[in-house]
Parts: structure tokens; sequence; C-alpha cells
């Protein structure tokens, strides 16, 4: 029953690895709220700063101007009077005075002088022309004279022109390094305060996303929300998830007490008329196909519990071997039935046993029902496995008709009967869905596809177990 060679899933151009996601669709690209909340934030305190720092420049220049040339203009005044009011000798001694403390240089102005106007920004021409409008016309306010730069002031002592050199610092705007120190301390504040309210805003998300999600896998304890937060809409929204989620909780028990009272109702009736059949019906053909129907009903009984049962399970380490060998002698040996294997030895999974065996049995079982071949009578099944990075993918297939293509997404739809052209037998429609919800319940994924070279595949990614 079991082959150690390998048949390579490349022979099949649909699988696990081709097939679109079946359970959850996510876009191929998608921020997060919180990331998505962050930007915005962000961009919206960056540009208030830095509109703000453009406002701040604007304003600033008026009003740094007229100080500036205030400034200016109260030392021309103040070099002039000292230098009219001193005689000839303390005149020499003010001027070496200025220069070594106050960093001033005063000058005669030659009409050889050459000079460039102090006039390379819009502060600079302000401060140029509230020193004329305070001096006189006939000042002169340069950045350069005879090659020498500097803050150079013209202005003239009973009529003799004179040069006044001070450190262009004196009016200097807010150099480009400052302000982007500022900026980026404003941009890293910024930044901060978007992170932390980002954060705050999507921490009650956060847990209800968690809380769905366990509620999705059926652990209803596990999913209850704080509704005593400050937060009122919050608040109301915890508050009506757990109401949610209690009923819920209600529903699912409800659900499992009313099957498993209807199986106990059910099976003491149906164990009755199998005595009474055995005991009361002669005919042994009659009596053969009523026991039949009694086990049909029995079965589709198993079926009903099978797929209500719990959507949540604790994961453990299986042995994927053992597994398909149980799955394939618990169906029985049918002649006509040939179950071919190529599993790699000692392939272990993380899973439920006993539902990861009844999820092999019910797709035996399916292929064995439906998977005939019309010209031979017989059932060829391969299933084979291979492993994938962190996960292993296990493949089944039978040599039948195959499905319509427009109903491989309904088979796993619970009552969903395929087309009766692949066989007449009938069924409840549960099998291949309680294959699907337990396949899902182990974290991994189920697909169907049809074999390029006939019949129906069954493809399962089941959680690899870490070595």
């Amino acid at each position: 029953m079991s082959d150690e060679s390998r048949v390579p899933f490349e022979t099949e151009p649909a699988s696990l690895e081709t097939l679109p996601a079946p359970l959850e669709m996510r876009p191929a690209r998608s921020v997060s709220l919180f990331w998505r909340t962050f930007f915005f934030l962000s961009l919206l305190l960056i540009g208030c700063t830095v509109a703000w720092l453009q406002t701040y420049r604007s304003l600033e220049y008026e009003p740094r101007a007229l100080q500036s040339a205030n400034q200016l203009a109260s030392l021309v005044n103040l070099s002039r009077a000292a230098l009219v009011h001193s005689d000839a000798i303390a005149r020499v001694s003010l001027i070496k005075t200025l220069a070594n403390e106050e960093d001033l240089r005063i000058a005669p102005r030659e009409p050889t002088d050459t000079f460039r106007l102090y006039n390379v920004d819009a502060l600079s021409r302000n401060v140029s022309e509230q020193l004329r409008a305070r001096l006189g016309p006939d000042t002169l306010v340069a950045r350069e004279v005879n090659s020498v730069p500097g803050l150079w002031i013209g202005f003239t002592i009973d009529d003799d022109p004179y040069w006044l050199l001070t450190d262009p610092s004196r009016i200097g705007a807010v150099t480009g390094t400052t302000w982007l120190i500022w900026l980026g301390t404003a941009a890293l504040l910024s930044l901060t305060g978007a992170a932390v309210i980002a954060g705050l805003i999507n921490r009650p998300l956060k847990k209800l996303s968690f809380a769905a999600g366990r509620v999705r896998e059926g652990d209803f304890d596990a999913s209850q929300l704080n509704e005593a937060v400050a937060t009122s809409e919050i608040r109301e929204v915890n508050i009506g998830f757990n109401r949610m989620a209690q009923r819920l909780s209600k529903i699912e028990q409800d659900r499992a007490l009313m099957l498993a009272g209807i199986s106990h109702d059910l099976r003491t009736p149906l164990a009755r008329l199998r005595l009474e059949t055995e005991l009361s019906v002669s005919d042994a053909a009659a009596r053969e196909h009523m026991a039949a129907d009694i086990d049909q009903v029995n079965a589709i009984i198993d079926k009903f519990l099978d797929y209500a049962r719990p959507d949540h399970a604790t994961p453990e380490r299986v042995n994927l071997n053992q597994i398909i060998d149980a799955a394939i002698f618990s169906t029985g040996q049918d002649p006509s039935t040939h179950i071919t294997t190529h599993i790699p030895a000692n392939t272990v999974v993380m899973g439920d046993a006993v539902e990861l065996q009844r999820v092999f049995t019910n797709l035996i079982e399916n292929a064995n029902r439906y998977g005939r071949n019309p010209q031979t009578g017989i059932v060829r099944i391969d299933i084979a496995a291979k492993s994938k990075d962190d996960a292993v993918l296990v493949k089944l297939r039978d040599h039948g008709n195959g499905v319509a293509p427009d109903q491989l997404k309904q088979l796993t739809q619970p009552f969903f009967r395929g087309d009766v052209s692949r066989s007449a037998a009938t069924g409840t429609g549960l099998g291949l869905a309680i294959v699907e919800r337990a396949i899902s319940r182990m974290g991994g994924r189920f697909a169907l596809a049809n074999s390029s070279t006939g019949g129906l595949a069954a493809h399962m990614k089941l959680v690899r177990a870490p070595n």
C-alpha cells in the first residue's frame, strides 16, 4: 500500500502553490491602521511646523531690520560724536580702543575705494533703507570694500567721508543651520507625538481585532473586552462585542447540546429497529437492505456531529505516515480500490490526530464513492506529500471523471453535492465541508482542483512540526 518513491508535485499544474488562497483573501498590499494614522498625523504636524516656521521668518524680517538699523545708527552716531568732540591725540587712542574692544574700525573713505552694496537679501536691503533714513541719504552700506569683506557703513564727519567696519553678524538673519536644527527638533517631537497618539487610538482596535479572531476560532472565553474604559465610544463597542460573543457562545452550546440530544434520541430507536430487523424479517435480502438503511442513518448522524464540532483545537505533533495508514486501514480492503502513497518517512505535522484521521478517511471515502473509473470500474487513489519551508503539502487524487469547474468552489459548502454523473452514490453533502473546517481548525488550508490527467485532486497545506 505504500511506496517510498516520491511523485513530484510539479507533474500536476494545480497545487496549493498555484491556487489562490481559498479562505481569507487579503489585498496584495495592505497598511495597518497604526501606520496609516501615524503617517497622516505626522504629515499634519510636520506641515504645520513648516508653515509656522515660514510664517515666523516672514514676520521676523521687519522687526529684526528695524532693531538692527537702530543699533547700527546708534553705533555710527556715538562714534561720530566721540570723534568730533575729542582732540587729535585722544582721537587716535579712541579709534584704537574701538577697534580692540568693540571690534569697530574707522577709516577714511577715499574716492578710489571700490565697494559692493549690502543688498544680498530682503533683510539686508531693509536695513540699508532704514540706515539711510536715519543717517542721511548719502549713507552707504556695503558688504565689501577694496576686497575686504565685512559690514561697511559710509558716513561723514564735518563733510569728511569715513568708513565704519563692524561684524556682519550684528544684522545677520538666523542661518539655515539654525532653522534646520529647529525644524529637526520640531519634526522629531511631532513624530514622537504622532506615534504615541496613533498607538493610543489603535490599542483598543487591536484588542478588538484579537478578540474577534478568538471568537472566529470558537474561543469565546478569551474574547472578553474591558467594559470600564474611559472612552465612551470604545466602551459601547466593547459592551456590544461582549454581548455578541456571549450570545454566540450560548448558540454554540445550544447547537452542540441539541445535536447530542438528537443523536442520543435517534440512536436508541435505530438500535431497536436493527434488532427487530434481525429477528423479525425473514427475507435475507430485505433484512440486508434494511440494515444498510439503518447504517446509513447512523452515518448521517455521525456526519452532523462531526460538522458541529467546536472550531478550536489544541495542535500537537502528529506523524502523518501513521495517520494516513490508519485512515486507509479504516476504509477496509476493497479489491476494486487501489491506493498508492508517496509520503516521506517520519513526516510530522501540527494538528489533532483524531481530526486528521477523519479528514483522510472522508477524502478516501469520497474518492472511493465518486472517483471510480467509468471504463474499468477500478478506483485508483494517489496520496503524496512533500515538505516546503514551514509547511507540508499533501495531495490526494482519484482518477475518475472530475468535477465541472464551476462546481469546485461549491463542493466544500455544507449540504452541496456535486454532479451525480460522477457516481450514483448519495450522501449528506457534509464530507468535504467537514474536511475544510478540520484543516482550517489546525491552521492549514484546503483546496480542490481537477487533475490535468483526469480525476479530482484535494490539496492540503498543513503546518510542519518544528524539529
